[in-house]
C-alpha cells in the first residue's frame, strides 16, 4: 500500500495532468463564447455542423472532472492528516470564499460592465465547487461507506427527480431572458436541481449550475481518492476497469434510451447526426449518462498517464497545479480578446464590454479563429501559470492553500 505522505509530495502528477488538461479544454469553450461569430447554440442539430458540435462536446468533460478532482484532491488531505474540525473547517472556508469569488471577480470577467455586474448574477462552475465544499465538509465525519452511497444515489438517481422538474417548471415566470422563480419553494429547487432565475431585489441569479448532482460527483471523488493508496499495479488496474465499466454503462444505457438523461436520442437523415444525437446527453443539470459519457474516459486517462511524460505532459501538469489561478486569468483574457476583435473589426471596444450573450450578429471569427485564439491564450497563460505555481511550492503561508 502506498504511502499517503508520498503521495502528498508527489502530487500525483497524473491527476495533476488530468486537470490540467481539461482546465486548458475549458479555455476552449469561453474562448468560443467570447470571440465565435456563432449566434446560436453549437449542440443544436438543425443549425449546427459536425466541427462545430464538437468543438462544444469536448468541453462537457471538463466541469465533471474538475468538481470529481477536486473532492479527490480533498480525500488525498485526509490521508495526510487534515482530518475531523481541520479538514471540515478547511473545506467550509474554501467553499465559502468560491462563492465570494464567483459573484465579485469570476463575474466581472463575464461582464466587463457595472451595469450587468448589479443587475445579474450567474452561478456557475465556481459556483457548484463551492456549495459542493461546504456540502463536504457535513459529509466528511461520515463513514467513507456512508459518503460513497450518497455519492452514488446523487449521480444515478437525481434523473429520477424529472417530475419535480417538470411541476415547478410550470409554474416559473416565463418572461424575461430566463424562466424566472414565483416563490421561496421554486427558487430552493432551481439552487438545487433546475437552471433557472431567482430574483433578488433588483438583481437575477441564474442557476447555471443546480447543485444536484454536483456535490454527489464531489462527494464521490473523495472517496475515490484512497484508490491511490494501492499498489500501482492495482490502481491502473481498477482505474482501467471503472473507466472501460462507466463507458460501456453509458453506451448500453443511452441505446436503451429509457433512463439516465431527459433528452433522448433518435434516428436523424445522416449517419453523422444520428452518432452526434446519441452524444447530445443534458449538461444543466448533468444527467447520470453526462457523467457515465465523461467520468469514464477521464478514469481510463488516470490509468494510462502515470506512464506518459515529457514536455506536453508538463504543461498539463502546470496548468493542473494552479487551476484557480488559471480559470480566473483566463476568462480575462478570453474577454479581453473580444475587446481587441470588437475594436479590430471596427464595432469598438465598448461592443464587447458585455457579457457574450449581448455580443450582436456580425461580430466574430469562424472556428478556425477560434482554434487560433485559444492556442495563443493557452501558449500565453503557460507563463504566469508556471510563475505562480513555483511561488505556490516555495509559499508557507497558510492562505495560498485557498488560491
Amino acid at each position: 500500500m502506498a504511502d499517503p505522505t508520498q503521495i502528498a509530495k508527489s502530487r500525483i502528477q497524473s491527476v495533476d495532468f488530468l486537470r490540467g488538461l481539461v482546465i486548458a479544454i475549458m479555455a476552449l469553450d469561453h474562448v468560443r463564447d467570447f470571440v465565435t461569430n456563432v449566434r446560436f447554440d453549437p449542440l443544436d442539430l438543425e443549425q449546427t455542423d459536425p466541427a462545430l458540435f464538437l468543438t462544444r462536446w469536448i468541453t462537457h468533460f471538463c466541469a465533471p472532472v474538475f468538481i470529481f478532482l477536486a473532492g479527490t484532491s480533498a480525500g488525498f488531505q485526509a490521508q495526510v492528516g487534515k482530518q475531523g474540525k481541520d479538514l471540515s473547517m478547511f473545506l467550509l472556508k474554501r467553499g465559502v470564499w468560491l462563492i465570494f469569488l464567483e459573484l465579485t471577480v469570476v463575474k466581472m470577467a463575464w461582464m466587463f460592465n457595472l451595469q450587468f455586474f448589479i443587475g445579474y448574477h450567474f452561478l456557475q462552475v465556481i459556483w457548484a465547487i463551492g456549495i459542493s465544499m461546504i456540502a463536504l465538509a457535513a459529509l466528511v465525519w461520515l463513514p467513507k461507506r456512508a459518503i460513497a452511497a450518497i455519492g452514488i444515489l446523487m449521480v444515478f438517481g437525481h434523473n429520477l427527480l424529472a417530475p419535480i422538474d417538470s411541476a415547478v417548471m410550470a409554474g416559473l415566470a416565463q418572461g424575461g431572458p430566463f424562466p424566472a422563480a414565483t416563490s421561496l419553494s421554486d427558487a430552493i429547487w432551481l439552487i438545487l436541481h433546475m437552471p433557472g432565475g431567482i430574483p433578488i431585489g433588483p438583481t437575477v441569479a441564474f442557476t447555471a449550475y443546480p447543485v444536484i448532482p454536483w456535490i454527489g460527483v464531489m462527494a464521490l471523488g473523495y472517496v475515490f481518492a484512497d484508490i491511490y493508496l494501492r499498489d500501482d499495479a492495482q490502481r491502473k488496474s481498477l482505474l482501467m476497469k471503472l473507466g472501460i465499466g462507466a463507458i460501456i454503462l453509458f453506451l448500453a444505457m443511452r441505446g436503451i434510451n429509457m433512463y439516465g438523461d431527459p433528452s433522448h436520442w433518435s434516428v436523424q437523415d445522416s449517419l453523422v447526426k444520428t452518432v452526434l444525437s446519441f452524444l447530445n446527453v443534458t449538461k444543466y443539470p448533468p444527467s447520470l449518462l453526462f457523467l457515465l459519457m465523461t467520468l469514464g474516459p477521464a478514469l481510463v486517462t488516470l490509468s494510462v498517464a502515470e506512464r506518459w511524460q515529457g514536455k506536453a505532459f508538463d504543461v498539463f501538469v502546470t496548468f493542473g497545479r494552479v487551476p484557480l489561478f488559471f480559470y480566473v486569468i483566463h476568462l480575462y483574457a478570453a474577454h479581453l480578446a473580444a475587446v481587441l476583435l470588437a475594436t479590430v473589426q471596427g464595432q469598438g471596444p465598448g461592443m464587447a464590454m458585455t457579457f457574450f450573450v449581448f455580443f450582436p450578429p456580425g461580430y466574430g471569427v469562424g472556428l478556425l479563429g477560434v482554434y487560433a485564439f485559444w492556442i495563443a491564450i493557452v501558449i500565453a497563460l503557460y507563463f504566469p501559470s508556471r510563475w505562480f505555481a513555483g511561488v505556490k511550492k516555495r509559499s508557507k503561508a497558510w492562505w495560498m492553500s485557498y488560491l
